[in-house]
């Protein structure tokens, strides 16, 4: 805190050293914060940044700040700061608290994001009692979407969503997350707070300070609930907006302390270390199993392998998907596969990405593949477009659509289910296409990809014709090489 001098008396003034200097935020508005005047998470925040600077952790603090007015948390807080998806502050809070134990984790979070699409999320991390600091904010809607009804709206509340009024016949009765809570046996302490007056205001910052504080003696799960005016969607002023939490929410939501076990409750112990990966087959029971017959060696091979496959359910997209990237597995490549298809069984759009790669893969989606295998035409007209310049489009057809033609990429169109037909079954189309597939990506060794076809084909028969069918689509390739439309 910094301080000034006058001749009669002190004013002591200042931000809390756990607060940025600057708010970085756009030019105009980099004198105010993002929240509404009369807002409640503004005094929260003085009082968790109070609290933070009082303990002497601020080098050890990981703020986690999900979907909601809280979601601009990092612009205020000079800490570690974790943005999480809506709702899964806890999952997020137990990860970092599980993998840093010696860092203080504080879940900042709204009604609508802990009681409604958090709900199992902060069960169950309050049920495993982890050593992680929640901050509840309740002002009894659904503040930055517009104000829906929360699960903490009040009966007889009007909001967009409940525009006669929350009734309990059609939207129930208002979650009372302290109480239910407190049903559990491994939380340490659990109080409701409220904003509604300097009283409440006073002992709200006790309660949050004991809160984190429980976490600096690694005491284990603590929760702060605070009743919070929210002005602009009440549509109150904020003097009346402070009054409504004392006079009229804490009727629905008393104030107190719900549990309380910190005098004697013991120190948590540490997670136990990870297992080095060494001593994972030795766990799992596999370390005595035969090495699979002709199994690759890892070999250096540079490859960075971008491929879409897409067609109709039935017509094994995600099989020739997966042995492509098994096969890269096998050889000691790095790989991703990730499947996407309609809820019907047969005929339904199925597409899958995948890569392989040398080098670790950033993301598993394939947005410009390097090779498009498309096993019809609408598979070909959705993802044409696509391909990168200088790649291949691979097409089930007997002629390449001309409204489709794309000079700057090469062209295989061939009518493979045909081809499939006359090797013994047109239901092999897929391997007959891989098959071309694989003299593109020419650097994946044949072994690899004989050693993911017995892993994925179970029967003989299958495993047969698929590798004939395999041979098939490289010949073809070959012979054709890139026929142009």
């Amino acid at each position: 805190m910094s301080s000034v001098s006058f001749p009669e008396y002190e004013v002591a003034f200042g931000r809390p050293d756990s607060y940025y200097e600057k708010y970085e935020r756009k030019n105009e508005l980099s004198h105010a914060t993002h929240y509404c005047p009369g807002c409640g998470h503004g005094t929260a925040h003085k009082m968790l940044a109070e609290a933070i600077d009082g303990l002497a952790i601020k080098d050890r603090t990981v703020l986690i700040s999900p979907v909601g007015c809280s979601v601009f948390a990092y612009y205020y807080f000079d800490v570690g700061n974790v943005q999480a998806a809506h709702g899964r502050a806890p999952a997020v809070a137990t990860a970092m608290k599980r993998s840093h134990p010696g860092s203080i984790v504080i879940s900042y979070q709204g009604d609508g994001d802990l009681a409604a699409i958090g709900m199992a999320e902060i069960i169950h991390a309050a049920n495993r009692g982890e050593s992680i600091t929640v901050i509840f904010i309740n002002n009894g809607i659904y503040s930055m979407t517009g104000g829906q009804v929360a699960p903490t709206t009040l009966i007889g509340m009007k909001s967009m969503t409940t525009p006669h009024g929350r009734s309990v016949e059609n939207e129930g009765y208002p979650l009372h997350i302290c109480e239910l809570l407190a049903t559990l046996e491994a939380p340490v302490y659990i109080e409701r707070v409220g904003l509604g007056d300097n009283k409440q205001i006073a002992q709200a910052t006790k309660a949050v300070r004991k809160a984190i504080d429980n976490q600096v003696k690694g005491l284990g799960f603590s929760i702060v609930e605070i009743l919070s005016p929210c002005p602009t969607i009440w549509k109150m002023n904020a003097v009346d907006s402070q009054h409504w939490v004392r006079d009229v929410m804490e009727k629905t939501f008393p104030l107190g302390v719900f549990c309380d076990k910190t005098k004697e409750a013991q120190p948590h112990a540490p997670h136990p270390a990870a297992p080095a990966l060494t001593e994972l087959p030795k766990i799992l029971g596999i370390e005595d199993e035969p090495e699979l017959e002709h199994a690759t060696k890892p070999r250096k091979i540079d490859i960075d392998l971008h491929v879409r496959v897409a067609g109709f359910g039935g017509q094994g997209v995600l099989l020739l998907g997966e042995i492509l990237a098994q096969a890269g597995l096998d050889a000691g490549l790095h790989v991703s596969w990730l499947p996407s298809y309609g809820p019907e069984m047969r005929s339904g759009t199925s597409n899958c990405h995948v890569r392989v790669s040398s080098e670790s893969i950033d993301s598993p989606l394939v947005t410009l593949p390097d090779v498009l295998v498309a096993m019809n035409e609408p598979s070909l007209r959705k993802f044409d477009d696509s391909v990168r310049p200088g790649g291949w489009v691979l097409y089930n057809g007997d002629e390449f659509p001309a409204d489709c033609y794309r000079p700057d990429v090469k062209v295989l169109a061939l009518p493979f289910t045909k081809v499939a037909h006359e090797i013994g079954d047109a239901r092999a189309a897929n391997m007959v296409m891989l098959g071309a597939l694989l003299e593109i990506a020419e650097d994946l060794p044949q072994d690899a990809i004989d050693q993911a076809l017995r892993q994925l084909v179970k029967t003989p028969k299958w495993v047969e014709l698929d590798t004939r069918a395999l041979l098939r689509g490289r010949e073809l390739f070959r012979e054709k090489c890139a026929v142009e439309v």
